[in-house]
């Protein structure tokens, strides 16, 4: 941990204005250049905000940033690491949900709902329009009581790198319809209580993303072949 981010851990609370840099630089006996790299790890992993003339702001604690950070720098490297992140974001959306679902109340189900409904309605438009952000939501939703950072933060950085390496683009529509009947299962199970039930919808879902990433590479072999 450097100068900077041990002073932002224990000298200030979230949103709270720091001092200038000539200031922290004289308290922290650094440098202003080396404060300012200092800041600029400290900016990039989420914990504070640097805006013109509102000065530097610690922001709340979110473990997306860094996460995000290093997820998309392995993807650079190797799209296929994606699909190992997407094992784990299942895994740990499997492993809360009962916890995450009984801590919903009438306004999440609602939302929810809401959400279900606006993704129909863009299915239905010509051309279609994708519910890239109503995905995102739904499934953000869900976990959003849990008052787990780390969990959020996991599914967050999963969402952002999601639409970065093309998942959020065009698939047929009879795809899209089933990605959203399995979305209509979980929120209905999870409204009555029935939880298991949740799970299994999830589990299909999951299952179903499986098969269009499978579908994507069998096709890229094959035009792999074609022009070879």
């Amino acid at each position: 941990m450097n100068e900077f981010v041990r002073f932002l851990a224990s000298c200030s609370t979230p949103g709270e204005h720091l001092p200038s840099l000539e200031v922290l630089s004289g308290r922290l006996g650094l440098s202003k250049g080396k404060l300012r790299e200092q800041m600029e790890v400290a900016r990039c992993l989420g914990l504070v905000e640097v805006r013109p003339h509102t000065g530097i702001r610690r922001a709340g604690y979110s473990f997306a940033p860094a996460v995000r950070e290093s997820l998309n720098y392995a993807v650079s490297t190797d799209a296929s690491l994606f699909d190992l992140y997407g094992d784990l974001r299942i895994k740990v959306e499997m492993s809360f949900l009962h916890e995450a679902a009984a801590l919903l109340v009438a306004e999440d189900h609602a939302r929810m709902e809401e959400l279900i409904a606006r993704a129909r309605e863009k299915l239905a438009t010509h051309p279609v329009r994708i519910p890239h952000e109503e995905h995102r939501q739904l499934h953000l939703t869900i976990y959003s009581r849990l008052g787990n950072p780390f969990v959020i933060g996991l599914l967050q950085a999963y969402w952002d790198t999601y639409e970065a390496v093309g998942l959020s683009l065009y698939a047929d529509l009879a795809y899209l319809q089933k990605v959203w009947d399995y979305h209509e299962r979980i929120v209905q199970a999870i409204r009555r209580g029935d939880f298991a039930a949740a799970e299994t919808a999830l589990l299909d879902h999951t299952r179903l993303l499986r098969h269009r990433e499978a579908e994507g590479q069998e096709a890229a072999i094959r035009s792999s072949v074609s022009h070879s």
